[in-house]
């Protein structure tokens, strides 16, 4: 849709991208930053608590909004297709079901606008290196875990892998164009907040590099200057940024049918070379059955990999019997639905009962209790801000019990006050049967990667 002015001229086309500070900053960097045709108008946001009410800035912006864009809360959608006349809507989110989808399309075709979905032809930046990405159905399904076996079996391989993490820009965004961990010290330098760190520490802790941000052509460009090989490690079930030459996607037997119920990872289930069905070692075996006659009936030509993610703490047997309050990893747990993690198994192995954290909660996870009421026995670790940390463990430090078990991937005990004592959780990928992750490497490693390739380039 494009309107005219009263002489006749063409009017930019009025844009608005819904998201969640990732695809959407992306399909506008992609697609519309530099588009003459086109003016975004807002970003609208939800998912993340205080995403909304800042300014993309002007400098990430680009020449055509001097001003930055405004992003709103979701709520304002009815205003900007009104008031403000945009003509087109983008759909940015991920992790949203297939009927949220269709809800949001139905509100912004009632207004009159258009509704539209960006594919990943669009969207995905080629790069001078092989990529292979790490995406999955639904967040909490063991992408990370597989990321990190993915860049393990890289390294034994003697190629330099660097990892290029979806982005999580809940900070100052002309802060965060580039960003570049190779060290713990870099998490505090960048100030980052629970989910970064739970995204980034266990691949420092094994040596990897990780780069992320906002602007993803820098960032790909930044890290082929030291990669053999880029991982794309896709967060919230998202599709990959940068163009795979191998791409794996992560399923979940304890979420059957998922798969095909979810955007966008539907999509990823479709594309997908690799099928790894994770968590086999906690899963129904009538469900692993279930996602294999998924994959032949969806994606016959995928390779299926099964693996198992063991959860192992030290000094769980100090649990036996005892009460504990779970903590989890926040986003599995909030928008991924899940209403388990990894602390909560071990636990339950240990016989040890679970305090309902609920009636103990302060400021921030009131809410976050009250839009995701099928948690009941576990904590999300929510940190997107220091006043939400804050209030973490303010709720940790009111709940009665004898332990804390801590499901998250990260050190929660080192960024806050945890008086009870404290059992971690850590978790990795085994395969189980074959064909293996290894066997995937070394196919990929012999079909993309040259001999003689250093620093991202071709020798």
């Amino acid at each position: 849709m494009q309107r005219t002015d009263d002489s006749g001229a063409k009017e930019r086309t009025r844009v608005v991208i819904m998201g969640a500070a990732g695809r959407d900053f992306h399909v506008f960097a992609t697609c519309y930053r530099d588009d003459p045709a086109t003016e975004v108008v807002a970003f609208t946001a939800t998912q993340i608590p205080g995403i909304g009410g800042r300014t993309f800035p002007p400098d990430l912006a680009g020449p055509l909004y001097p001003d930055g864009i405004p992003i709103l809360g979701q709520e304002e959608l009815p205003r900007l297709l009104e008031e403000d006349r945009a003509d087109l809507v983008v759909f940015a989110y991920s992790d949203v079901s297939h009927e949220e989808v269709m809800h949001r399309a139905s509100e912004v075709l009632a207004a009159g606008a258009d509704f539209t979905l960006v594919g990943p032809d669009r969207t995905m930046i080629p790069a001078r290196v092989p990529v292979v990405s790490i995406c999955a159905v639904r967040t909490g399904a063991g992408k990370s875990g597989v990321s990190r076996r993915m860049w393990e079996l890289l390294s034994e391989a003697g190629i330099n892998a660097v990892d290029i993490r979806h982005p999580m820009p809940y900070r100052e965004l002309s802060l965060m164009k580039v960003e570049r961990y190779a060290s713990f010290a870099d998490l505090d330098r960048f100030g980052c907040t629970i989910e970064e760190r739970e995204e980034y520490e266990h691949l420092i802790a094994a040596g990897a590099v990780v780069y992320a941000g906002v602007d993803y052509e820098a960032i790909l460009r930044a890290a082929e200057e030291e990669a053999d090989v880029i991982i794309w490690d896709g967060g919230n079930n998202d599709m990959p940024f940068i163009r795979p030459d191998l791409e794996i996607v992560v399923l979940d037997p304890h979420r059957v049918g998922h798969e095909r119920r979810y955007h966008p990872g539907e999509t990823n289930f479709l594309r997908a070379d690799v099928l790894v069905i994770n968590k086999v070692d906690t899963a129904d075996p009538e469900a692993v059955s279930a996602l294999r006659a998924a994959a032949a009936k969806h994606n016959p030509e995928a390779t299926i990999v099964h693996t198992a993610s063991h959860a192992v703490a030290e000094g769980a047997q100090a649990l036996f019997g005892k009460r504990v309050l779970v903590v989890e990893d926040g986003p599995t747990v909030t928008h991924g639905g899940m209403n388990f993690g990894a602390g909560a198994i071990v636990a339950r192995r240990q016989e040890a009962t679970l305090v309902d954290p609920r009636p103990y909660a302060v400021g921030s996870l009131v809410d976050v209790f009250a839009e995701n009421r099928h948690l009941a026995e576990i904590l999300p670790a929510m940190g997107y801000s220091a006043g939400q940390l804050a209030d973490l463990e303010a709720t940790i430090a009111a709940v009665p019990c004898d332990a804390v078990v801590v499901g998250t991937p990260i050190d929660l005990s080192g960024l806050i006050r945890i008086d009870a004592p404290v059992v971690r959780v850590t978790y990795g990928i085994e395969d189980v049967g074959e064909p293996t992750l290894a066997d995937v490497v070394e196919r990929f490693v012999a079909e993309k990667v040259s001999a003689g390739t250093q620093g991202g380039e071709p020798q």
